[in-house]
């Protein structure tokens, strides 16, 4: 019994294979083509040939050689028109190859035009149209046998007419036009309600006024969402028709294979082919009746990059064997029997790159017992990176991570074109990869709110910060969403430079968009502290509690630009190498990183810090504590996995992207996205050959400690209020530092450097020396008072 049900779901499963296969779908796919272009041949002529076309049976479609027809398609289509146009809906037929167009185009995974979204409308609009001409034109004379409208036209209108007269009939078609009209095209029902209510009035419809005056071009700007058109193109709800390119593969049930006593549970995961977002479809606007403010007007034109500039990297024969499966299983058994530990049942779940064994171990077997024989059990196996879980969190299992021998490559593509993505409703979403259960990944940035990411050279960090930046670039329009890449050493995030004009923010003045000098990346990191002190001002006299509060109130033109308000875009920081910026930079880096870690997350600005050396110096507890979510790659140690994640596990991952995310207190493991450099340079050059803003977002403007400037000009006499304070303070510390004073005495660093270039006049401190702190010239307070007391005297 049991071997006639493995074999029916063989064949189901074989069944299923063939219709998956790529080469029978396309050759459906261009059959289903065929077809239509016959359909279409067959309905054009048949408005020309159509009274010759009708005198014969099918029978003789087939048989009846001695019948000759002018159809272009010959008899069966002379056949199939009589049928879908005589008897049918009439000219609304040439719906039907439309829609048959789009299906052979999508069987081949061309994605033309949603598919059930188009066919929806054309049904109902084939309908309609073809009940509108047999009531305007009746049987036109018997043109095609029933007149435009087919026979479906013409007799349900002639007995809509004999149920509720002409006029009735004729406002029951008007009602179902504007009621397609109005589904249809959803912001039509406003326009159509304003033109309605302005009728009535006898008055021209307006929008309402905004509470200020038009006085300059930003003004002009935030205006021209009320003069927009109405109408969108139906591609604009894309989003809509996400399941038209998503199957779901039935779920294979659970294999159970019994070899000696332990019952082994092969459980393969549901695999769900993606939902394909259109290509190269215009990001969705938030054009609104009623005069809502669009930030994206400025680049209406712009489009998200399209699917195809990724590419699928699909690994050959990378699926796991029911032999693998069977022979670690016995493995794992045999070497927790030899230290006399009992096992009642394993579970396998396949994942991309490693394959989770779950124990249930006999009453009375401790758990660390099996945890301290993980060197053992990896030995046994002949395999690196085995990590056990003791317990699996909320389940009564012990859980053995054991890699594939062939592992798969999750490439960009898959993620980004999956359904989880595509639909996720997150404001900065990230789609980082595949979990060990084969699903999608997706997190939001805004919730971490900032990242740690860090690993051994090449072990896939820079593949990880890829895929981030790409999972954004992919979902966001230019308006809404910045980046400052900071890049120590020059070659890992240049490609992104093209992307100058849409996606990036820099100091004014600067002409590289990545940042790569050590000076520059202390003036911007300050400068973003200054833009999240002016973001919290806004949001203070917004009276709101976040970025997403304030904009939406500014969306809604309830907060006024000649008041000081603009629409605030996220602002995302990543810093490639961050160890390289404290050996050079050291506490002028950590001081406004820590503030922004802090306090930007309100405001949206969010940090992603990626480091090679996840050693103490360079990760302290003022970075730890204040990025609580954090992603480890292989490192080489445990030390370093304790460093990164406050627990061991890094170390006994495999590489090439096989990674551990910890959001919060739970770790999962992810096998990172794989974007390759060609990819890169196709999506940037795609964004970077559109239309974009005149320059790259100006961040505020910051003044450094110049190594060159004059301090010659300083006037002791008009000496800071805070001048005695600072003195004290920097001899107190013995460290002359601006950011010491900014951060002490809650000021702007524009005021504090000013103080530090009196202290230098003064004599308290010595010159600029680059990343140094300045020399403070003054050991102890008792000469520093003896020295303000003079200089108050004088």
């Amino acid at each position: 019994m049991s071997g006639k049900k493995t074999k029916n779901k063989d064949n189901k499963q074989s069944s299923w294979k063939i219709v998956k296969d790529e080469k029978f779908r396309i050759t459906v796919g261009l059959l289903t083509i065929f077809f239509a272009a016959l359909l279409t041949l067959a309905f054009v002529s048949y408005f020309f040939t159509w009274k010759s076309d009708q005198s014969f049976e099918w029978g003789q479609v087939v048989s009846g050689s001695s019948v000759q027809v002018e159809n272009w398609s010959g008899k069966i289509g002379a056949k199939l028109a009589f049928i879908f146009i005589t008897k049918g809906i009439g000219i609304s037929a040439l719906g039907i190859p439309f829609v048959l167009f789009i299906l052979g185009f999508r069987l081949m995974s061309i994605r033309l035009l949603p598919l059930r979204k188009y066919f929806r409308i054309t049904l109902i609009a084939a309908i309609l149209f073809s009940l509108i001409l047999g009531f305007i034109l009746g049987n036109t004379g018997g043109y095609l046998g029933s007149g435009l409208g087919g026979s479906h036209g013409f007799f349900v209108v002639q007995w809509l007419n004999s149920v509720l007269g002409k006029t009735g009939t004729a406002f029951l078609l008007l009602l179902s036009t504007l009621t397609f009209v109005f589904f249809t095209f959803p912001k039509s029902a406003p326009w159509f309600k304003a033109k309605v209510a302005s009728a009535v009035s006898n008055k021209t419809f307006v929008a309402p006024a905004t509470p200020f005056k038009v006085e300059d071009q930003a003004t002009e700007k935030w205006n021209e969402s009320e003069k927009s058109p109405f109408i969108e193109d139906i591609d604009d709800k894309e989003d809509e028709d996400l399941d038209t390119n998503f199957r779901v593969v039935p779920t294979i049930p659970e294999e159970k294979i019994v070899d000696d006593d332990v019952e082994l549970t092969i459980e393969q995961p549901v695999i769900r082919e993606e939902a394909v977002p259109e290509i190269g479809r215009p990001v969705e606007q938030e054009v609104v009746v009623m005069g809502n403010y669009d930030p994206t007007l400025d680049l209406s034109h712009y489009k998200l990059p399209p699917l195809e500039l990724l590419e699928d990297h699909k690994s050959n024969n990378s699926e796991v064997s029911n032999e693998e499966l069977i022979s670690n299983k016995n493995k794992i058994v045999e070497t927790l029997a030899n230290y006399k530990i009992q096992i009642d049942k394993i579970k396998a779940t396949i994942g991309p790159t490693v394959t989770l064994y779950e124990i249930v171990p006999a009453p009375g077997v401790r758990i660390s017992k099996i945890k301290s024989l993980e060197d053992d059990i990896a030995l046994s196996l002949s395999a690196l990176g085995i990590r056990i879980i003791a317990p699996m969190p909320g389940k009564g299992t012990i859980g053995i991570e054991v890699p594939n021998l062939k592992p798969e490559i999750v490439s960009m593509r898959s993620i980004i074109s999956s359904r989880k993505f595509q639909e996720s409703n997150f404001e900065l979403a990230i789609a980082l990869g595949k979990t060990i259960s084969n699903e999608t990944y997706v997190f939001d940035l805004t919730k971490m709110p900032h990242l740690l990411v860090a690993g051994a050279t090449g072990q896939g960090k820079s593949v990880g910060l890829n895929a981030i930046i790409t999972s954004i670039l992919y979902r966001k329009h230019p308006s809404q969403v910045k980046f400052v890449l900071v890049d120590p050493k020059k070659v890992e995030l240049t490609l992104y430079s093209k992307l100058e004009r849409h996606f990036l923010a820099k100091l004014p003045d600067t002409e590289e968009a990545i940042i790569t000098d050590t000076q520059k990346v202390i003036n911007t990191l300050n400068s973003l502290t200054i833009e999240m002190d002016n973001r919290y001002e806004l949001l203070k006299h917004a009276q709101v509690r976040n970025i997403k509060e304030y904009n939406e109130r500014f969306i809604a033109r309830k907060l006024s630009p000649l008041h000081g308000h603009r629409f605030l875009p996220y602002i995302v920081v990543v810093i490639d190498e961050f160890a390289d910026l404290i050996m050079t930079a050291g506490r002028e880096v950590e001081t406004p990183i820590a503030r922004l870690a802090q306090l930007a997350r309100a405001i949206g600005i969010h940090l992603i810090i990626a480091t090679q050396r996840p050693t103490t110096n360079i990760i302290t507890g003022v970075i730890k504590a204040n990025f609580p979510a954090r992603i480890a790659f292989r490192v080489t140690s445990m030390i370093d996995s304790r460093t990164i994640l406050d627990s061991p596990g890094a170390n006994q991952l495999i590489g090439r992207g096989d990674l551990l995310f910890a959001p919060g207190s739970d770790m999962v493991r992810i096998q990172c996205a794989f974007i390759d450099i060609p990819e890169i340079e196709h999506i940037t050059d795609y964004i970077g050959s559109q239309q974009g803003y005149p320059e790259a977002m100006p961040l505020p403007e910051y003044k450094g400690e110049d190594p060159k400037s004059d301090v010659g000009d300083v006037d002791l006499n008009k000496r800071d209020d805070l001048f005695d304070d600072a003195a004290r303070l920097v001899v107190m510390h013995q460290q002359g530092s601006t950011s010491l004073i900014q951060r002490k005495f809650s000021i702007g660093y524009n005021r504090a450097g000013r103080i530090m270039d009196q202290l230098e006049k003064a004599g308290i401190v010595g010159p600029f020396e680059g990343s140094k702190a300045r020399q403070v010239m003054y050991v102890d307070e008792v000469s520093l008072e003896q020295f303000l007391s003079n200089m108050s005297k004088n």
